[in-house]
């Protein structure tokens, strides 16, 4: 059960603008849910699960891209081909993120493991939901990003290396401050996650395989895999269509929600690790 329910709050909180990290930390500390006892297997099931899940929702877009990317070196027009310009965009916002997370994963792992600094984040980041519907023209597509917004965005990807962030909500909100249309900033959010998820989950299927799995962590594994895989597929397909016509004001709010009770129960003393 508790597998089945971190499967679930992975698939939601990936791609929803709510913060993975942080709400694993908050489920940790609060709830004893704490994914890492499951061992390495379960955590390679849950990023394979959200890889899985975004690979098929934009299996078509990932295909033109990448047959895009290949033709380029035969015949390079990024200035007029969308799907060339996009794969070096995503290329481009990868980067920050994975230099980052590489050099520095320890210190994000260890040094800010707080549920205060999931509480701040809650609120610093949900303030900018507001301020960037207030101020973006929501006119531009992703295609048109420039190369420096891309790398741009990719910084914005690699904050949410501290709990509370969230990967889609620093990277839509960016987009938005970039003048990117709600939905546009989030698909562009989900493809360039691909790269890094992939990345990430590449390097711990590697240690698995050697280590091996008993039957057990392998029961855990198919479970958190389709779980957050399942669950990871229907929030994209939510989140997309919610963007359209709706906007970050509610995650906002959520947020502000949740940070208020976690404070309020931080000075109660509930809670620990």
């Amino acid at each position: 059960m508790q597998a089945i329910v971190l499967g679930v709050v992975q698939g939601l909180t990936e791609f929803l603008p709510v913060s993975s990290s942080g709400h694993l930390l908050l489920g940790q500390y609060f709830l004893g849910l704490d994914q890492d006892r499951f061992g390495l297997s379960f955590d390679v099931a849950l990023h394979m699960g959200t890889l899985l899940a975004v690979v098929s929702y934009f299996w078509r877009d990932l295909l033109r891209i990448a047959f895009a990317f290949f033709r380029s070196f035969v015949h390079r027009d990024l200035a007029n081909d969308p799907d060339q310009r996009m794969a070096y965009l995503i290329i481009a916002s990868t980067v920050p993120a994975a230099l980052i997370g590489f050099l520095f994963e320890g210190f994000f792992e260890e040094t800010v493991r707080s549920p205060w600094v999931v509480v701040i984040n809650f609120v610093v980041i949900g303030v900018l939901f507001i301020v960037g519907e207030v101020v973006g023209t929501r006119t531009r597509t992703a295609s048109r990003l420039g190369f420096g917004e891309a790398v741009g965005i990719g910084f914005a990807q690699a904050a949410a290396l501290v709990p509370g962030v969230s990967r889609s909500g620093a990277t839509i909100t960016l987009g938005l401050f970039l003048g990117l249309r709600r939905e546009e900033a989030a698909r562009f959010s989900f493809l360039m996650s691909v790269p890094i998820i992939a990345g990430a989950g590449g390097l711990e299927v590697g240690e698995v395989i050697v280590r091996g799995m008993d039957a057990a962590q392998a029961l855990l594994f198919v479970v958190g895999f389709v779980t957050s895989a399942a669950v990871g597929y229907v929030t994209i397909r939510f989140l997309l269509n919610y963007l359209t016509n709706h906007s970050l004001r509610a995650f906002a709010f959520y947020r502000f929600g949740v940070a208020a009770v976690v404070a309020v129960l931080l000075l109660l003393g509930v809670g620990s690790f």
